[in-house]
């Protein structure tokens, strides 16, 4: 990548780069409609039931379980770019056929079903090829920069996406909302078609076959002293975050009483610090180191979740625990900033794919997990005690780092360093 950057804007002076961020943009303000309307589609038009919105929930990140570890060995054999423009195509496909089968009278929860499952499938070949993608557009030493500039447009996109997406639920309904979403991944499509560096096609690998490529790709990533607990540290935040998020839009619209504008603006406020999280996580790795700051960030803010559940009527106790979800935000979005960046640095280019495939396997792979744990603790609890029951144990996620190397690491180590050579041998 050719340096063109300016002080003032940095990567964003250059021009792929500047696409890449615009696509991002773009598609990740369509996503927090997908997430607010999918869910409210089923809860509003269709009257699912707690099990039924958990499983909804669980069959939209399914893939990750199921495809997550073919898909890594897959798109090393692929060009990346071509990879992130056919998923977000067929997102936006797959999207259009809500509004025209609720237009039609014929949306069934069956119908929704699929379509988050069919979400998810395309989702995962994007991401692990977008995480694969950045370091070749950007180069190494730009990783922190260039993923904290795009995990400030999502951060900016969880801040006003929700609120946005609320009242479009309101004026135009839920099906119509993710009509939209559609539109935005097409665009999303386009600016990532525009990118003009060039992007060689991988090595053919003869004795390529795909268990071994797998096979590599998770003893990479659990033979490695680092990588290890912060895959555990991820998939268990994910799996009781999945079980709350089941649970929570339930919460708010069935024991709160609340309308789609409302439930848009508390996600909108919960979501908001990752904004800030954004912003500081390059300076707060700085100052008190990387590894201290990947725990630290889940430790100290996971907690403030658990004022939601307590909250029993809308008012000021309401916007307090939504300020609550503003800290834990906050948290999330440092955490992620810190130990993606390191992933990425650490990971030779032949094997990236398959390196963030095993971690979105092992991650994400909790996703389908707590979505469906949720939906069951949601009818053996009811809905507020599975929300208590899910946060208070998403409190204890961060021990697998902080029980690791990382707890008092200032600096992470180099990919020659001991640590790391022990480790992946």
């Amino acid at each position: 990548m050719t340096d063109v950057r300016t002080p003032s804007l940095g990567l964003l002076a250059d021009p792929d780069y500047r696409r890449l961020f615009a696509s991002t943009s773009v598609s990740q303000f369509g996503f927090q409609i997908t997430q607010l309307a999918l869910p409210l589609v089923a809860i509003m038009a269709l009257a699912a039931s707690p099990f039924q919105v958990g499983l909804l929930t669980a069959l939209s990140t399914a893939s990750f379980l199921l495809l997550g570890l073919p898909a890594g060995a897959w798109v090393d054999r692929w060009r990346r770019r071509t990879v992130l423009i056919v998923g977000d195509l067929g997102r936006a496909v797959v999207l259009i056929t809500v509004p025209v089968a609720w237009w039609a009278g014929v949306l069934t929860m069956s119908q929704l079903y699929v379509v988050a499952f069919l979400l998810g499938t395309f989702t995962v070949f994007f991401d692990v090829a977008y995480q694969s993608y950045l370091p070749h557009l950007v180069g190494r030493p730009n990783l922190v920069e260039g993923n904290s500039k795009l995990e400030s447009v999502r951060a900016l996109a969880q801040l006003g996406g929700p609120a946005l997406a609320g009242q479009l639920i309101r004026w135009l309904t839920a099906p119509v909302a993710l009509l939209l979403d559609a539109v935005a991944m097409a665009a999303s499509a386009i600016f990532v078609a525009r990118i003009r560096k060039p992007e060689p096609k991988p090595a053919p690998r003869p004795d390529a076959h795909l268990l071994r490529e797998i096979g590599e790709g998770l003893r990479f990533v659990l033979g490695h002293r680092l990588l290890r607990p912060i895959a555990a540290t991820t998939g268990t935040a994910n799996l009781f975050g999945a079980a709350a998020m089941a649970v929570t839009l339930l919460f708010l619209e069935r024991e709160l009483g609340l309308n789609a504008g409302t439930i848009g603006l508390v996600i909108t406020v919960a979501s908001g610090g990752g904004l800030l999280g954004a912003i500081y996580a390059r300076r707060l790795a700085g100052r008190f180191g990387q590894g201290p700051t990947i725990w630290a960030a889940i430790a100290f803010t996971a907690p403030f979740q658990l004022l939601m559940p307590l909250v029993a009527a809308p008012g000021w106790r309401l916007w307090v625990a939504a300020a609550g979800g503003f800290v834990a935000s906050f948290g999330v979005v440092v955490y992620n900033v810190t130990q993606v960046s390191f992933r990425q640095s650490i990971t030779p280019d032949a094997l990236l794919g398959r390196m963030n495939a095993t971690i979105r396997f092992l991650v994400w792979g909790t996703l389908p997990i707590g979505g469906l744990l949720g939906g069951v603790l949601g009818e053996l609890l009811g809905i507020r005690g599975a929300l208590l029951a899910a946060t208070v144990a998403s409190c204890f996620a961060f021990l697998p780092a902080f029980c690791s190397p990382l707890r008092g690491m200032r600096r992470l180590p180099e990919p020659d360093d001991p640590v790391t050579v022990d480790a992946v041998s």
